[in-house]
């Protein structure tokens, strides 16, 4: 799926963002998949997009706030993605490799935050 040591991570949280509509727009159409399908995209995709808006901050109190965003975007993902295969027990090897991606954010945004407090 993703090759870590190539990317940024401006760059892998958009292809985990772009791994995650992927994976949206193949799975079956149903009540429970819609509900759960919502919740993980907007998780999973916010978490670049408050990665770039921590970069753009000024202050360093920002920074963590929003750094500190993302940790918890991260983990909602691992969350719904882990109801997700539950439901959709035949996409085990798409929803994994994603599990394990938002699990890396959660550990890397941890990081981040406790080399940057005071």
């Amino acid at each position: 799926m993703i090759n870590k040591a190539n990317y940024n991570l401006e760059e892998r949280t958009y292809k985990f963002g772009s791994e995650i509509i992927k994976l949206a727009k193949l799975l079956p159409v149903n009540l429970v998949n819609r509900k759960l399908v919502d919740q993980f995209v907007r998780s999973g995709t916010s978490v670049g997009a408050n990665y770039r808006e921590a970069n753009e901050t000024e202050t360093k109190k920002d920074f963590q706030f929003r750094i500190r965003i993302c940790r918890k975007e991260a983990k909602e993902t691992v969350y719904w993605l882990k109801l997700l295969k539950d439901a959709n027990l035949n996409f085990d090897l798409k929803i994994d490799p994603l599990v394990q991606e938002a699990g890396e954010f959660v550990k890397i945004f941890a990081a981040i935050v406790n080399k940057t407090r005071d």
